[in-house]
């Protein structure tokens, strides 16, 4: 998955030829999963018209303040163009364009959205050889560098002019990989590696019958989610699901037993900086497992059952310097089982479910938490949706960085 995915990109296209490759930039910003929305000056629909990019972006073009045309029509808010966006990039950004940002020059609707965005902004010059080298357009980038933006350098190649040199505006395809490489440079778990648990385990009694629990796996696919998102590398060990990860940094160990959950976290465990269990191991397996499906005989069935090897607690006793991060599932006495499970599985971090609240649990899209740490600090979450309780799992990991940074 692109870093790029679920980013709202307001493309503002300037007035030179170059233009006409914002058709591909479109496309493949969509490809990439982004959401965008074009903004252009009245000379760039010399080169592109409006309905291509319109119709590629699926969003309506903006190029003028109001329409003229339509006495009724409301005006284009350029202030809410620039908050919407996660990021603008003014592809092409002509001498001209340029200049106006500098000076603040607001005679058209892309430079008065670019003087509203509160987002990143790139920008990708295009010009001629001379105009790309001169003076005054060197100052320009110098000083929208100091403005905070950022320039996709133009490349080398054929101009318009018939001349060859530095000033073409890169292509479509090596401005989406800038993007993607500036934007994973920031995110704040770049290079950090994470493990996480989900879903059940499934014990075996026999070839065809086993003791499990109704663990989806949901929550610890949403947590991987989650950290990939941020620039970390996942390795999600996850029980018996149907659940399958989507970004491509998360790679996935697929087991089925407590035995098996337990042999690939202590394979992998040293490895990590972070460890988040969010898989609902079982307690207690089969002391023995028939070969031979079990028949049907008397009418009860004894089972003697021995407990599992405690995964969470063994990662706690070889933690060196991993950050661990355990959840806890209870119905009574709920904090202070909780602050109990961090002092004896020696976790930095623990995540309470009670099953006395409506909306938490198994086989639920929603899920209400309360964060608890080691030095015991209660924070109580309200009701979300698990995707929303990952990141606020993953955002506690954020936090535990930038404080021993």
């Amino acid at each position: 998955m692109s870093v790029l995915s679920g980013k709202k990109i307001l493309l503002g296209v300037s007035g030179g030829i170059a233009a006409y490759k914002t058709a591909t930039l479109v496309r493949l910003l969509i490809k990439a999963g982004a959401d965008v929305q074009v903004v252009m000056t009245p000379a760039s629909k010399d080169f592109v018209t409006p309905l291509t990019l319109s119709t590629l972006s699926k969003n309506p073009v903006h190029s003028t303040f109001y329409n003229e045309e339509d006495e009724n029509a409301q005006w284009n808010n350029h202030v809410e163009l620039g908050l919407w966006a996660d990021l603008m990039l003014i592809a092409p950004a002509t001498a001209n364009t340029l200049s106006k940002m500098v000076n603040g020059n607001c005679d058209n609707l892309l430079i008065a959205t670019y003087l509203s965005a509160k987002c990143p902004v790139y920008f990708a010059p295009a010009m001629d050889l001379d105009m790309y080298k001169h003076p005054s357009t060197l100052a320009s980038f110098q000083t929208l560098k100091q403005f905070g933006n950022t320039i996709i350098p133009a490349e080398s190649g054929e101009l318009a002019s018939g001349l060859s040199g530095e000033g073409r505006m890169a292509e479509p395809e090596n401005i989406v990989a800038f993007l993607e490489r500036d934007l994973e440079s920031q995110l704040p778990l770049k290079g950090k590696r994470i493990l996480v648990t989900a879903g059940p385990t499934y014990e075996a009694i026999d070839p065809v019958r086993f003791i499990g629990n109704h663990s989806s796996g949901k929550m610890g696919f949403d947590i991987a989610e989650s950290a990939a998102q941020l620039g970390a590398l996942v390795t999600l060990i996850s029980g018996p699901t149907s659940l399958n990860p989507v970004n491509s940094n998360i790679a996935i160990v697929r087991v089925t037993s407590a035995e098996e959950m337990y042999t690939a976290c202590h394979r992998y465990y040293n490895e990590v900086d972070v460890a988040i269990c969010a898989a609902a191991v079982a307690d207690y397996k089969p002391k023995f497992t028939a070969n031979q499906k079990i028949k049907k005989g008397d009418a009860n069935l004894t089972l003697e059952l021995e407990k599992t090897k405690d995964i969470l607690a063994s990662l706690g006793e070889s933690k060196q310097n991993q950050f661990l991060i355990g959840f806890a599932l209870e119905t009574e006495n709920e904090i202070e089982n909780a602050k109990l499970k961090i002092q004896k599985k020696n976790l930095d971090l623990i995540v309470l479910n009670s099953l006395q609240d409506q909306g938490a649990g198994f086989a639920s899209a929603t899920n209400k938490v309360t964060f608890i740490d080691r030095n015991f600090m209660v924070e109580p979450m309200p009701l979300k949706s698990k995707e929303a309780v990952a990141d606020d799992i993953i955002n506690k990991v954020v936090s535990h960085y930038e404080k021993n940074s």
